[in-house]
Formats: structure tokens, sequence, C-alpha cells
């Protein structure tokens, strides 16, 4: 059976033409001198007075029915002014005129030299329109329209073109001075002018001449081709493979110029014929860029480079590796599509060996190094159309990870809130079921996250969406399931202010339970944004406060006992006691309920391994106790009064210089080696050692010495072998303790004791 790809192509074989029926848009240009009679020279924009005047010099615009020219009002509401009454000129125009006209010929397909020639000025003021209509050959081999619309104030006034069985308005209304908006159309194509709502519309309108020597050109009828492959995406189930297809374009394109306006050549055919179809067959297309990344062995083929800017002659042995991902994503009317990166598989590229066939962008060769052999690295890149069944599209960009659905979800949730909807409109529909599919495959890494902040884009999201059933299913299976770190707390505090006091309560106490062994001072954080929202505190916050006190860890980490090294980093590890987490517990607690704050207070005094006196405690109660609103709370006031007593006891202990050259002998290796050292230290007449041995001697006994912090100096005389360590005696422990006293002394003056 023909895959879906080959399917699509053979739809597609016969369209070589590019081009469409119509195009236009915007774009900037040296703007003319317009010189129009009984009127005088135009500015830009036209003034409301000149728009007057152009009407007074102008005739009601007729319309052809059949042979007759008649004019009416109710079919026709336009001023016009012939063309021999309008001089068109300045140094740039003629090409300027030239370019436009290439630009729009290439659009609708024509390859062939064509003429623009000037017919008519239109002015459309408030309440002009032109029904539905088609236009007549004014010109010899004319096949098309093509319309500049002229600066001015106005609203309405939209072009709209058709052409078998599809439909493109064009809004022309240009918003500066030195712009015009554009649009041609082959003359068979029905069209019309809607309403000019307010302002004035003034248009110059040219007859597309060809002057080729075949028959004037047509728009392109791939009504047939367009059927066939609206037939088969129709075919294209879910569940079935592919998931989605990716066809490469012929053409290169930078990232760029990556759009549906910019494709070239039969491309540009192809990528229409596509979109109608896709429409047609409830699909999405886009474009996008196509990367593919691989990697793997080499072999070197003999010759070697003399020139240091080229390289060494190599050969690709083997593929080991490989990334494919797509990006940059245009949508068929111009817009962003949204979407992050997201991976694809090689078989949904067709034809499948079209990269076998291309030569590679990039490609790097890396010399043989050790054990290693020779490797290589080379990229492709490549645009392609991309296509998937819509119902499809939440699934695939879910699947594909949090680089590709959080865009995306961010994507939605702004378009909602440009639309000032409700939840009853298709982006916040379609954001909840995205945002719901991205939580249910959210990584289960079993390590807090630190990085990315994914948790607090996610719970941004849709809180802007305030989806609360988003909000409680995030927190509860991804937050309180241990998938949580630091950087979330702000969103975590936002999105759960949304919810009723009772759901948040129960929520941020299951975080607390869940997290606080592991990241105390990152639920204490926490904590503290939630008594500090802005409007009101988040939730019951002294069952918060109390779930916190409860699971805050009273013993210190141990690592986990496991063989597999790959097991053991996967594990996760408690954070270390800060000052900071002291702080933001005892201000978050103190503001909450004072009882609380004085049981964690407790709960940290019994457990000085985990909430060191000196590293942990002791810096907390300072900064505190500089703070007039905490200085006086009982949890403080418990803390510093077990601070002072710690410093007191340490300032009375006696506290003097070596009296000889005895030291303290704090090495626990009891080899020959170390305890020699041992000796030495102990020997009150001997100020230094020399130690004479083999390398690894030496190391084993100096590493020991510097590990226990030994009252030593440490030089190695490298004359004669082996070497010597010398080992000269100092008083470091006495400066240290005399370090500590200063310092206990400025903190107890510090703190009024």
């Amino acid at each position: 059976m023909p895959s879906l790809g080959a399917d699509i192509s053979a739809c597609l074989s016969s369209v070589q033409r590019p081009g469409d029926f119509c195009i236009g848009g915007m774009r900037d240009i040296v703007m003319p001198t317009i010189d129009v009679a009984a009127v005088g020279r135009l500015a830009f924009p036209i003034l409301p007075g000149q728009l007057t005047d152009l009407i007074r010099a102008a005739e009601a615009a007729p319309y052809g029915r059949g042979e007759d020219t008649i004019v009416d009002r109710n079919v026709r509401r336009t001023w016009q002014i012939h063309a021999g009454k309008v001089q068109i000129g300045g140094r740039r125009w003629a090409s300027t005129l030239a370019d436009v006209t290439s630009g729009v010929a290439k659009g609708l397909g024509v390859g062939d030299s064509v003429a623009a020639e000037f017919y008519k000025l239109l002015i459309y003021d408030e309440g002009s329109f032109f029904i539905e209509h088609r236009d007549t050959e004014k010109a010899p081999r004319m096949f098309a329209t093509m319309l500049l619309v002229l600066p001015s104030a106005h609203a309405g006034g939209d072009l709209v073109v058709r052409h078998l069985g599809r439909e493109v308005v064009f809004d022309l209304q240009p918003t500066e001075p030195s712009e015009i908006g554009f649009a041609a159309f082959y003359a068979d194509c029905v069209h019309e002018v809607r309403p000019v709502t307010a302002g004035g519309r003034v248009v110059l309108v040219y007859n597309l001449c060809f002057r080729g020597k075949n028959s004037p050109p047509e728009p392109p009828d791939y009504r047939a081709e367009r059927d066939c492959t609206a037939r088969r995406l129709r075919r294209w189930q879910t569940g079935q493979a592919p998931e989605k297809l990716i066809l490469p374009l012929e053409h290169a394109y930078t990232p760029a110029e990556i759009g549906f306006t910019t494709l070239k050549g039969r491309d540009a055919a192809v990528a229409g014929l596509l979109a109608a179809a896709a429409a047609d067959a409830a699909c999405d297309l886009h474009v996008a860029l196509v990367l593919v990344e691989e990697s793997g062995s080499a072999d070197h083929t003999g010759g070697y480079s003399r020139y240091e800017d080229e390289e060494d002659e190599f050969e690709i042995i083997e593929v080991c590796e490989g990334a494919n991902s797509l990006s940059h994503w245009q949508s068929p009317d111009g817009s962003v599509a949204g979407f992050g990166a997201i991976p694809f598989d090689e078989s949904e590229i067709w034809p499948a060996d079209f990269f076998a066939e291309l030569a590679p962008d990039e490609i790097h060769f890396h010399e043989a190094t050790g054990n290693e052999g020779a490797s290589f690295e080379r990229t492709y890149r490549r645009a392609g159309l991309v296509l998937w069944p819509s119902e499809r599209r939440l699934a695939i960009v879910a699947e594909a990870g949090l680089q590709a659905s959080l865009p995306y979800l961010e994507h939605l949730a702004a378009q909602w809130k440009r639309t000032a909807g409700t939840p009853a409109e298709p982006f916040w529909q379609e954001a909840a079921t995205l945002a719901s599919l991205i939580i249910r495959r959210w990584p289960r890494a079993s390590r807090p996250h630190d990085e990315g902040f994914a948790a607090s884009r996610m719970l941004a999201a849709v809180a802007s969406l305030a989806n609360v059933e988003c909000i409680a299913q995030f927190l509860a299976s991804v937050s309180a399931e241990g998938i949580y770190g630091e950087p979330d707390n702000a969103a975590i505090a936002q999105a759960a202010a949304l919810l009723p006091p009772a759901q948040a309560t129960d929520l941020l106490v299951r975080i607390m339970a869940r997290n606080a062994p592991l990241q105390p001072a990152a639920c204490a954080n926490m904590l503290r944004l939630c008594g500090e929202a802005t409007l009101q505190p988040v939730g019951d916050l002294a069952a918060i406060g109390a779930a916190l006190v409860d699971a805050l860890p009273v013993k210190p980490a141990q690592a986990p006992l496991v063989d597999d090294e790959s097991e053991a980093a996967a594990e996760p590890e408690a954070e270390d006691a800060t000052p900071g987490f002291v702080r933001d517990l005892l201000t978050a607690l103190s503001r909450t309920e004072s009882a609380l704050a004085v049981r964690a207070a407790k709960k940290l005094l019994a457990a000085p391994s985990v909430y060191s006196l000196d590293q942990v405690l002791l810096p907390a109660i300072l900064a505190l106790s500089k703070r007039g609103e905490s200085a006086s709370w009982p949890a403080v006031s418990l803390l510093r009064k077990a601070c002072l007593r710690h410093l007191r006891k340490r300032i009375a202990e006696k506290l003097e210089a070596p009296a000889n050259w005895t030291r303290a002998n704090p090495v626990t290796c009891t080899c020959a080696d170390c305890r020699d050292l041992g000796r030495f230290l102990a020997d009150p007449r001997q100020p230094v050692w020399r130690f004479k041995a083999a390398a690894d001697r030496r190391r084993h006994v100096e590493s020991n010495a510097r590990g226990a912090k030994c009252d030593l100096d440490y030089v190695t005389e490298r004359h004669g072998s082996p070497h010597v360590l010398v080992a000269t005696k100092n008083q470091a422990s006495y400066e240290r303790r005399l370090t500590q006293r200063n310092r206990d002394l400025e903190h107890l003056a510090a703190m009024g004791g």
C-alpha cells in the first residue's frame, strides 16, 4: 500500500507553475509626485481638504453590464478621475513602478514581460463601495488589474477577491506617508470593495498587460490536484503513521526567509495548493525549518593538509547519533505558529532519502585522541512544509516535550487575552486541553529541578487563563509529588491565590509535607511569599506553616547507599540549612502565629547538627535583630538567648598562646610515618621536622596533616632524591581561636549582650 508521502507527492506531481490568482500587501516606497487637474499636487497622507477637491473634480464611476456602461450608485458608489487628468512622476517613480509590477507578476505566476498601464484614479469617500463583479478587458492583452492604495486616513474599504471557491481579503490601509497598499488579481476573478466607514480611500488603478508572444496567462487551476490531495488527507486517521508529514522544499531558505509569502517557484505553487487542500481536509499546514544533526565515527584516509585553513581527508564510517527538529514555524496566513522546537522521526520525511542526496550545510571531522577514534559532526538545514490532522495538533505538541508545548501554551494564552475572550472561546478551550496534556506528560525527575523555570512558565500561563482546574492539577500531581524547586515559588503563590482558600490550603500543605524534608529553605520562602500576597494571604497560613514545621529535617542528610553510580546520581539530595532559610521561616511564622514560630525555633535548637549555631542561627538572628518588626518576636528572642549563651560560654574559655613547641595531634592515621608526625607534634623542643621519603609517602603524610588542620607550614625541598618534606610548627589554632574570640565579642555587642 503506498505511503501517505507517496500519495501526496503523486497528487502534487503535475504542479509546476507558481503563483496564485491574487497577491497583495504593504510596502515602503519613495512616493511619486501626483498632479491632478483642478486639484493640484497631492500631499501624503492626503488631507481631508484635498479629498473634497478630488471628489469635486471627479465623476461617478460606472460599471460594465455586458456591452453597456452603467452608472448605478446601488451597485458602485465610487468617484473616478480619468488618466488624462492625472500626471504621475518623480525621479524614482519609473523604477519603483517597475519593481512593484515585477513583484506582483511573480506572485501571479507570470514569468514573461508585463507592462503596467495607468487606467484611472478612484476615490472612495465614506459610504463608498463596489459590489461583487469581474473586470472587463480594458486594453489589448490585459490579463490582470493592479491597485495602489495611497496613504490617507480611512477605515473599511477592504478588497475581497474570490476564485475557484477560495476567498482572500486584503486590508490595504497605509499607516505611514511613505507606505502604499498594493494588490493584483486576474481579470476574471470576482472581487468587491467593502464600504468605507470613515475618511477617504484613494486608489491608482493599473491594467497589467502581457507582452509575451504566447497567450496571456490565466490564473492557475489546480482544482483536480487540490481535490486529490484533500481526499488522501481525509483518510489520514488518528493513530495512522506517520504522525506528521514533512515535505522538504526545493529551494534553500534562511531562517529569516521562512514564510509562505517568501516561497519561490514551484514551492509557492505547492504551498498554496496544500494550504487549500489541508483546509478542506481539516489538517494543519505550516512551513518550518527542518534541522538534522548527525554524528558518528570516521576514518582518516591518509591525506594531510599542508595548510592551516584546510582539513585533513576523512571519510564517514557510521552514523551513531542523531537529532532532528522542526522550528521557526509560520502559518499560511503569515502569523507565527507559536510552537517551540518539535522533534521528528526520519520516517516522517518524504521522500525518505531526501537528505541522503543532499550536501550537508556543515560538516566537521575530529582526529583520533587517546582511545577515541576519529569522528564527525554534520548538520542539514532545509525549509519544509509540515502537515498533520488538526485533531492531533495538541497531542503532537504535548508529546514533543516542554520545549515545544510551553511556548505554544503561552502563545494560546496571549491570543486569548488579546481577544478579551471568555472560557467558552476556542483559544481558551485549546489552551485548557493542551495544559492538561502537558501536566500528564510532565517530566518525573526525582531530583528537584533548579533550572529552566518550566513550572513557573506553566503556572503563569494557566493563571493568566484563570484555569483553576489546571492550577490544582499541576500543584497536586507535580509540585506536591516532589517535582519542585525554589524558582517555582512566586508562580505557585500567584496561581494558588486563584483557588478557593480551602483547596489552596490543602494543596500547599501537601507541597510542604512532601518537599520540606529535602528543601526546607525553598518551602520557607514559599510560605513567606504566600503571606505577602498583594490582596490577601494565600490559604490558611497557620495550617500551611504547621505542615512545614512538622516536616523540617532534624537529622543530617546521608548519601543513599546504592551500588550503581547512575542510581546514586538520580537520588534527591537535601539542601543545607542557611541563615536565609531561618529568616524566611521565622518571618513567615511569626507574622502568622507566634506560638508556631516558637515551636519551629525550638525544633531548630534541638538539631544543632543540622542548624548550626555559628553557621546558620547566629547570622540569621543578627540580621533579624536589626529589623524593628522582628526584634521583639518571641521566636527571635528565644534563638537570640541561645546564641548569647553560646557566645558567652566560648568567650569565657581560656585563651593563651602556646608556651613551647608542643602542638595538638588530630591525625587519626596510625601508619609508621603518621606516628612519626605525631611524635614531632608532641615534642615541646622540636619546631621543624624533615621527612625524607618517596613521593607517595610524603603526599600521604602531608594530606593527612592538612586534612586534620595541624598547626604546620609545609615546604618540599627538591634537592637530591628522594625529596624532603619540611614541616614547621606555627600558631594557627591559637590564631583561629583569637579571631573567633574577637568575632564573638563583636557579635555579643551587636546583640546587646
